[in-house]
């Protein structure tokens, strides 16, 4: 297998829960670290969710891998955040026998 070409620098984020100060919740983002990883766009499609128009893609991210339980071993329900773009985590899986490299299926909501 030839080495991955990480190029991209992400930002692993998990979600925070925080209190309001009202009895419930507020959902946050709390910085993990960075990843180098490689981009690879899959399928995209537009959305017309609650007259917003939408489009959604789907990306492939590969990422150096972790070990099982270190906290920068990518989950999903975890985001990746490359500046303003933010890239939902929603399966991760290992992308070669020997567990080099990790495979993030995520996508990207982006307001048009």
């Amino acid at each position: 297998m030839r080495p991955a070409r990480l190029n991209r620098a992400l930002m692993l984020e998990t979600p925070l829960r925080r209190p309001d100060g009202a009895g419930g919740f507020d959902q946050g983002w709390a910085a993990l670290g960075t990843l180098w990883a490689a981009i690879e766009a899959r399928s995209g499609r537009d959305l017309d969710d609650m007259g917003a128009a939408l489009s959604r893609v789907l990306l492939r991210i590969k990422v150096r891998a972790a070990p099982p339980g270190s906290s920068m071993r990518p989950q999903a329900g975890q985001r990746l955040r490359e500046g303003a773009r933010l890239f939902a985590i929603r399966a991760v899986r290992e992308a070669d026998p020997d567990g080099r490299y990790l495979i993030c299926e995520a996508e990207e909501e982006v307001a048009r």
